[in-house]
């Protein structure tokens, strides 16, 4: 599987910017599966136009995503706020993955950070439970950030049948080297691959750190390619990767920590049935819009 990583920064505010630069990238790449940062539509340091950005089912960005990917024959994985269905006025942090034939799945984001200069907690509505989901031919389990933190959410997605990781992020300079360290750690514990994505640039004052990158089964980085384009900022990076999600089954014979784990779980938390969408919002964590 091709994976772009589009280490890019939005512009906050911006939707529509946000939306040609996610397609000029798709364009210049060609890719299986296209990776942006965590609410990159949005951007990050949005305050109270939350709730003007959030998406909506009918909203023309949904529609004009939709387009990309069919076009470009492409996966997308994208951040951005999503208003809830359920809950009127309530947002939440999410990922969309977006296939060809129009298909759209959302992972709401499960931790929200609200230390330092983070707020999301004020803004946004969590969810309890992650769900894996088919995208790119692949049962990809999507994260967002800070869910990095918590092992207990990959190890929910892998014993519900993901056979590929992959985080969206908006993190600081400054907790780099933790998920550096974080997310090998992720990969090798569930002995499949890991795709992360974090933004750069500054908003408001935090200066966000990239280090966008893959690691296989065994926690090694994967090589990446770079791609030509016109970076807005230096710190801007457009790169290819291969990732063999047929790895997970591979190695996981040699390594049978899912295996072993679900041995010590009761029936309720060993079965992948664990993770189906209710229709509760604060445990539907993957829909359609």
């Amino acid at each position: 599987m091709r994976v772009l990583l589009a280490q890019l920064t939005p512009v906050p505010g911006d939707v529509e910017g946000n939306l040609e630069r996610l397609r000029a990238a798709v364009r210049a790449a060609p890719s299986d599966l296209a990776v942006f940062p965590e609410l990159f539509l949005s951007g990050y340091r949005i305050g109270d136009r939350v709730h003007r950005l959030a998406l909506r089912e009918d909203d023309r960005t949904v529609a004009a995503l939709r387009t990309v990917a069919e076009e470009a024959k492409t996966t997308v994985v994208v951040g951005a706020p999503v208003a809830s269905r359920e809950r009127l006025g309530e947002v939440h942090n999410a990922a969309l993955g977006i296939a060809p034939t129009g298909e759209l799945r959302v992972q709401v984001k499960r931790y929200l950070p609200t230390f330092g200069p983070f707020e999301e907690g004020i803004q946004f509505t969590p969810a309890e439970r992650s769900v894996a989901v088919t995208l790119a031919g692949t049962k990809v389990g999507l994260q967002v950030c800070y869910d990095v933190f918590f092992p207990e959410v990959s190890r929910e997605l892998a014993l519900g049948g993901a056979e590929l990781l992959v985080a969206v992020s908006a993190a600081p300079v400054t907790s780099r080297r933790l998920f550096d360290r974080l997310l090998p750690a992720r990969a090798i514990e569930n002995a499949m691959p890991v795709v992360y994505v974090n933004r750069v640039g500054v908003e408001d004052g935090v200066v966000f750190g990239g280090g966008s990158g893959a690691w296989n089964p065994r926690g090694e980085p994967i090589p990446s390619t770079p791609v030509p384009f016109a970076p807005a900022s230096p710190e801007e990076a457009l790169s290819l990767v291969e990732v063999d999600p047929g790895e997970a089954a591979h190695w996981r014979p040699f390594r049978p920590v899912l295996r072993d784990v679900t041995g010590r779980l009761g029936p309720a938390e060993a079965t992948p049935e664990r993770g189906r969408p209710s229709s509760d919002p604060h445990s539907i964590p993957t829909r359609a819009l």
